[in-house]
């Protein structure tokens, strides 16, 4: 009945969730009073646009000095932003308009800046020295198309673009002033000042600001993964808490695709693993009908999950494919997708935990402290699952998107720990055996096995948690699936190596298990038929029950065999 309420409560979850547009964004920020919010990460290729749209921003405790604005800066990874860390007491907006406080910046990120002048009713664009190029427009008319030659425009660039790769000698307040102090050679990259124009709206006597730009990447120079920041300023001061609200579209593609450079081969890839791991099933089905040796309800399990992992793969592909050709997702599928990856999260750790407390394999019923155990993973994995569902369904603006990341990733390592507990008592239980139940070889052949088990665990943990998550903030933006690729391939190693373990077969130490238990203590009698010669005594026979000597009981001598013998034979008695 519990587990019942828990899915139920989940679906339910799921459908009121409300499905947001993946690439094209539209975020809602109320009543926020964080200094910086993160609003999108994306990799752009040449030819990539990016489109934003500010519309009702207002602040409470308006003053028209308060600086507020946005920041776009370029990286070559997915690694934290080291400018934005180093920067967390101050505003990077503070000084972006001064010239000559870029030029005591001393930093190679490469940012651009827009900040907002709520008293000229404009939006100042400026960057840092080390963007050698980038095109920026008011609107997304003005933009020339791109030849099918690789870094060529059809038409010039119209005044609207913000083109730096300009030469100057200056770091006065206004470009094209020589100031005597500096160094007249001194050759500098520094953006051309670009104002956009915002559109004021009064609403019951406040005032409420609209803007919009897009940029376009031509060159091969241009390409990188782009994130983009909203500031605000006043927030950075402990007296001060000014609470803003505003609503953001951003639309963001790669020519036609609407996927991040490093998402675009994923729809590919799912449903390359998701063929794979069906594949897999049916072998693994086939093999399970043509054994010679018995087979468990665990293995039947086991099956079952091969195949929701193969189900959560070609959704997940189907979603994706969606999220390319549309910018967003049919709900249907990504619902379809939600249930079947929830499914698969629980049963893959149920099944790692019967097969570590030995269940039908070794004992009929779990013990109190498994149970226990079950008690605590199942409930986790469900909460798991649902934090990564609402992580990929909240914007990355928004509060609750970090707060259940942060839940996802504190939840999936206790999930991880609490596994390890059957596995660990099994190992303990069968050290123990193997020195006091006389069984000592079979006890440590499954010893070795359970070891091994654990070695398999706990390099997948490793796998895919922490090595996937090094490759994602190293490998370059474009090549971002290979974390999603090295992930599917470690869990189809860990799903096959745990088959070949587990399966049917006579001399798996699991196995041989049963007989022993069948035979109990009296495997060290055995039934011997003696037979009479004498006319009297022709057809009977009697059962006499002969103990067999352990390897300390026999004699060492030839008077005590002989002994022996002699009272082996005055013992045979006949009707």
């Amino acid at each position: 009945m519990l587990r019942k309420n828990v899915f139920v409560g989940t679906l339910w979850i799921l459908l009121t969730l409300g499905i947001v547009t993946a690439r094209i964004h539209k975020l809602e920020i109320r009543n926020d009073n964080r200094r910086f919010i993160s609003l999108s990460t994306f990799g752009f290729y040449m030819g990539g646009v990016l489109s934003v749209n500010l519309t009702n921003f207002k602040a409470s405790r308006f003053n028209e000095n308060h600086v507020f604005g946005f920041t776009l800066d370029r990286t070559k990874s997915d690694a934290m932003n080291p400018y934005l860390e180093s920067h967390q007491e101050k505003c990077l907006l503070q000084g972006s308009s001064n010239p000559k406080t870029l030029l005591d910046k001393k930093d190679d990120s490469e940012v651009i800046y827009f900040t907002m002048d709520l008293k000229n009713n404009t939006m100042r664009v400026n960057c840092s020295l080390s963007v050698n190029i980038v095109h920026i427009y008011k609107d997304e008319s003005m933009m020339p198309a791109v030849r099918a030659k690789r870094g060529s425009l059809s038409t010039p660039f119209s005044d609207s673009a913000l083109i730096s790769r300009r030469k100057r000698n200056t770091s006065g307040s206004e470009l094209g002033k020589p100031v005597e102090s500096v160094d007249k050679n001194l050759d500098l990259n520094v953006c051309s000042r670009l104002q956009l124009p915002m559109t004021v709206d009064i609403k019951n006597g406040e005032k409420y600001y609209n803007t919009s730009f897009f940029m376009k990447v031509y060159t091969k120079e241009e390409e990188g993964l782009y994130n983009f920041y909203f500031h605000s300023c006043p927030n950075y001061k402990n007296d001060d808490n000014v609470l803003v609200d505003f609503t953001m579209h951003i639309r963001e593609s790669n020519r036609d695709n609407y996927l991040s450079a490093g998402e675009m081969p994923l729809p590919a890839l799912y449903f390359m693993m998701a063929l794979l791991f069906f594949l897999s099933g049916c072998f693994w089905v086939f093999i399970l009908k043509k054994s010679k040796h018995q087979v468990f309800k665990i293995h039947y399990l086991m099956a079952i999950l091969v195949y929701l992992k193969s189900l959560s793969l070609l959704f997940h592909g189907i979603n994706y494919h969606f999220i390319q050709t549309k910018g967003e997702h049919v709900a249907a599928w990504a619902i379809l997708y939600y249930i079947a990856h929830l499914l698969k999260g629980a049963v893959l750790f149920i099944t790692i935990v019967l097969i570590g407390t030995g269940w039908t394999f070794i004992k009929p019923i779990l013990a109190d402290k498994d149970k226990k155990v079950f008690m605590i993973v199942i409930p986790l994995q469900v909460l798991a699952n649902v934090a990564e569902i609402i992580i990929e369904e909240s914007e990355e603006g928004d509060i609750e998107h970090k707060t259940w990341r942060d839940v996802f990733i504190l939840v999936d390592l206790l999930c991880c720990g609490a596994i390890m507990f059957p596995v660990v008592w099994s190992i303990r239980h069968l050290q123990e055996a193997a020195h006091t139940d006389g069984k000592a070889v079979v006890n440590l052949r499954k010893l070795k096995l359970f070891r091994h088990f654990y070695i398999i665990i706990v390099c997948y943990i490793y796998i895919t948690r922490i090595i996937v998550y090094l490759m994602k903030i190293t490998v370059p933006f474009q090549y971002e699936w290979l974390d999603e690729m090295f992930r599917e391939m470690a869990t189809y190693v860990f799903f096959v190596l745990t088959g070949y373990k587990f399966r049917p077969a006579s001399a798996n130490p699991y196995f041989t298990l049963n007989d022993e238990l069948l035979q109990g203590d009296d495997d060290d009698e055995m039934d011997v038929v003696v037979t009479g010669a004498s006319g009297l005594t022709e057809g009977l026979s009697k059962v006499s029950k002969v103990i067999r000597p352990t390897t300390s009981q026999v004699p060492s001598t030839q008077e005590e065999r002989d002994s022996l013998v002699g009272k082996m034979e005055s013992s045979h008695e006949y009707d």
